[in-house]
């Protein structure tokens, strides 16, 4: 190989360039969408922005040339017969009306740069909360959809108004190098091409460097939630006692520890290339400006410019270099940001599917729920979750699911609900395929209590209501439910009763047993009156074998016109079910009554004999 490269090696070089050129200017088309954002958040604060940034950017120039005017004043009264400083006392008194005035603009851009930030950010956290609620489950189970939120929720909600304000910096100190210029340019064009030119290296690798970081940032979005996760393991009650108990405290903290150590060598290490380039081409206008300085010095003392328009000069061109400086930095902060922003609209236009269904009946009430023929696999997985399930359910009739972990049970009730689709086959309500329900009342028509329920910080009331957002704060229905729940008893003794906090997270707030937890979670399945499907998938496992009967019993009773799904491992509840279907590896193995069931000696049979000899 040639110690130069191969062949087309300038082409490539070439080439290259180019796609960063195109790259670097193509990612400011996020700007125009900031801005549209800050309109709509606030046009008054936008407009207001505006004015006060062509204010801003004109006031310096006018302040320069005064303060000449005052210099050659002075020296105009010093060598006057009578030393009259009349004149000079007025470009004073002008000066510093445009000082107070540019401080006004400057204290009125804080204002609104401070005002916008705060309503600014909230738009966007806003914005990023209601596009999570029209994502599907599958999304949320998705790491790299984690990581684009992560990223999102990360920067993005502060880098709009960062954009907005380096546009309006860039604006107003363009204004300002403009008015500069037009008063230097008297003395030479060539002064204005030095003070364009000289800051362009630093700008160069600015913008090089600020690519590089975001780079960075998005690389390690794992790592930044594996942090996020320790902290919330080794810092929240609910894993407390766990940390505690098992010793794991030291563990965590360590590998938390070594997280931000590597995080923290990556930009140790970009900062140090960064800001050393930095300051190596800085010296570039820095020789730029005292150059200019000696040119204009030697230009005084031949007489070719007064004093004061020395004095003039010197102040335009240290200022217009600032100008450079700031534009060139404002360029620079607006391509860092618009990366930022990139992240956040990548994941406000994450692809949701469109809403497939709007009816709000079935066209055969009495048919009940139907899986023709149902296969799932979840997304990344090698194996279905499900295969060929067919179950007819009528109304008023009970089933019960009993399986091993992992052989498809709470994936059948995650069906029902539309949370995923089928892969094949489909599922019917009353007569009709739940893909052409309307969404939202399907599953008003389907109460749900999983294992995994939530436990809201929130009032004992609001955890209760939950369960029926349209009741969401309906005392009334309240104490009916946690009375058909079975948990009216110890909310009475509670502090507040319906208005006690739960939880830890908040001030006077209790916590509550497993089995009163699950208590609450029955309530709340109890709240949506108008459902048809009631599933309860292991919600009383904290419960004792006794209790758990005497719930469902009492369950059975209340839900005597409705149909009733029941996911348990104990089989002397699941026994009380009108059919018991048998899953093994996404599977119906075995179905019927418990009697077919333990007349058959199959699975079902061996596994009740296994758990009945476990009581005697």
């Amino acid at each position: 190989m040639s110690a130069y490269g191969p062949p087309h090696a300038p082409a490539a070089r070439g080439a290259a360039a180019a796609d960063v050129l195109r790259g670097f200017f193509g990612v400011f088309r996020y700007s125009r969408r900031a801005l549209d954002l800050v309109w709509a958040t606030h046009r008054g604060l936008l407009c207001a922005l505006g004015t006060l940034t062509v204010v801003a950017g004109l006031l310096p120039a006018g302040i320069a040339w005064v303060g000449a005017q005052i210099v050659d004043a002075v020296v105009a009264a010093i060598n006057a017969p009578v030393r009259d400083t009349t004149v000079m006392l007025r470009w004073v008194l002008l000066e510093g009306l445009l000082v107070a005035a540019l401080a006004g603009a400057q204290r009125g851009l804080s204002l609104c740069q401070a005002l916008l930030r705060a309503q600014l950010g909230q738009r966007v956290n806003v914005m990023i909360l209601e596009k999570a609620l029209t994502l599907t489950l599958a999304q949320f189970e998705d790491s790299e959809f984690y990581d684009k939120l992560t990223r999102a929720r990360r920067e993005a909600s502060s880098r709009p108004l960062s954009l907005v304000m380096r546009t309006f910096g860039l604006v107003q100190n363009a204004i300002a190098l403009v008015s500069f210029g037009v008063l230097l340019v008297k003395f030479s064009p060539w002064t204005v091409a030095v003070l364009l030119l000289a800051g362009l290296p630093a700008f160069i690798a600015e913008a090089k460097f600020s690519g590089d970081a975001f780079r960075l940032f998005r690389w390690r979005s794992p790592e930044t939630r594996m942090q996020m996760y320790l902290e919330t393991v080794l810092a929240r009650e609910d894993h407390a006692k766990e940390v505690k108990l098992f010793g794991l405290g030291a563990r965590f903290l360590q590998r938390y520890r070594a997280i931000f150590s590597k995080l923290y060598r990556e930009d140790r290490a970009l900062s140090i290339r960064r800001d050393s380039w930095g300051f190596a081409l800085s010296l570039v206008a820095t020789a730029a400006l005292y150059g200019a300085y000696a040119w204009i010095a030697v230009t005084t003392v031949q007489g070719a410019i007064t004093l004061g328009q020395m004095t003039m000069y010197l102040m335009l061109f240290r200022q217009g270099q600032a100008a450079v400086t700031s534009i060139l930095s404002a360029v620079g902060g607006m391509y860092e940001d618009n990366l930022y922003l990139s992240t956040l609209y990548e994941y406000l236009e994450t692809p949701v599917p469109p809403a497939s269904g709007a009816a709000m009946h079935g066209p055969h009430p009495e048919d009940g729920v139907r899986f023709e023929n149902v296969s799932f696999t979840y997304p990344g997985a090698s194996e279905p979750a499900l295969r060929d399930i067919s179950l007819h359910l009528a109304p008023g009739s009970s089933l019960a699911l009993v399986g091993e972990n992992g052989s498809g049970k709470t994936t059948l009730i995650k069906l029902l609900t539309r949370l995923y689709a089928p892969d094949s086959g489909r599922v019917l309500f009353e007569g009709l395929d739940i893909r052409d329900w309307d969404e939202a009342q399907l599953r008003a028509r389907i109460g749900v209590i999983f294992q995994d329920f939530a436990r809201y910080q929130m009032s004992v009331g609001e955890n209760v209501g939950a369960g029926d957002e349209p009741h969401f704060e309906d005392e009334t229905r309240w104490r009916a439910a946690a009375t058909k729940g079975r948990a009216e008893d110890f909310i009475a003794q509670l502090p507040q009763a319906y208005g006690t906090q739960l939880g830890k997270w908040f001030r006077d707030g209790r916590e509550l047993s497993g089995g009163q937890w699950q208590k609450i979670a029955l309530s709340r399945a109890f709240m949506r009156d108008g459902a048809d499907v009631l599933v309860l998938d292991e919600p009383t496992a904290a419960m004792d074998a006794r209790a758990e009967a005497e719930v469902f019993e009492h369950f059975r009773q209340l839900a005597r016109d409705r149909i009733t799904i029941l996911i348990s491992h104990r089989f002397s509840t699941v026994r009380m079910a009108d059919c018991i279907a048998v899953l093994e590896q996404g599977r119906i193995i075995e179905q019927g009554s418990h009697a077919d069931l333990m007349q058959r000696g199959g699975v079902y049979a061996q596994l009740f004999s296994l758990q009945a000899r476990g009581y005697q």
